[in-house]
């Protein structure tokens, strides 16, 4: 082995898996320690790959790239217990994306407050045909979250999270305040 400095130590060295006849000879056992050295950290890699998949325990920059499997737009800024939080529930989150249970958990996980979701939705028709239909507005959904300290709430990059789980024509109006 390498004696410049410190080496990651193999998990499945190759010199102990061959016959014999090979363990005398010296260039054998200096070639295989120089490709043990070589195949120590993908050996390592794919002993702990589980791990990777994990957003509890993965390292913090696979995060991103689990968050992209899930198709989950993090964003920039939120704390790595907050990414990890939301990549491990965001097949939960899926399941109930675009509906007011499913915005008031994801604005929940984001703040841990209490969140209240109002929104203008609802069908409209007439027995009338070519009858205009009434005109309420634009679609509106209202978000209020209430925190222990509502200063502590980024609410730009909230209110753009909450933009991100609605449709696109829906204006969004946030509300954050204490207990």
């Amino acid at each position: 082995m390498r004696t410049g400095g410190p080496t990651l130590p193999t998990p499945h060295p190759l010199a102990e898996r061959l016959p014999a006849v090979y363990l005398e000879d010296d260039f054998t056992q200096r070639f295989l320690a120089a490709l043990d050295e070589v195949l120590a950290p993908v050996f390592t890699a794919l002993d702990g790959f589980a791990g990777y998949l994990d957003p509890r325990v993965a390292p913090e920059d696979f995060l991103d790239w689990l968050a992209h499997w899930v198709a989950l737009d993090v964003g920039e800024g939120w704390s790595v217990p907050h990414r990890r939080l939301l990549v491990a529930t965001a097949v939960r989150l899926h399941r109930g994306r675009g509906t007011r249970p499913g915005l008031a958990e994801h604005v929940g996980l984001l703040t841990g407050g209490r969140v209240e979701v109002t929104d203008s939705g609802g069908c409209t028709s007439t027995d009338q045909p070519g009858a205009p239909l009434p005109d309420d507005g634009p679609a509106r959904v209202t978000v209020r979250v209430r925190v222990a300290d509502p200063d502590a709430v980024d609410r730009p990059r909230l209110a753009a999270a909450i933009a991100a789980a609605v449709p696109a024509h829906v204006l969004v109006e946030l509300e954050v305040g204490g207990p």
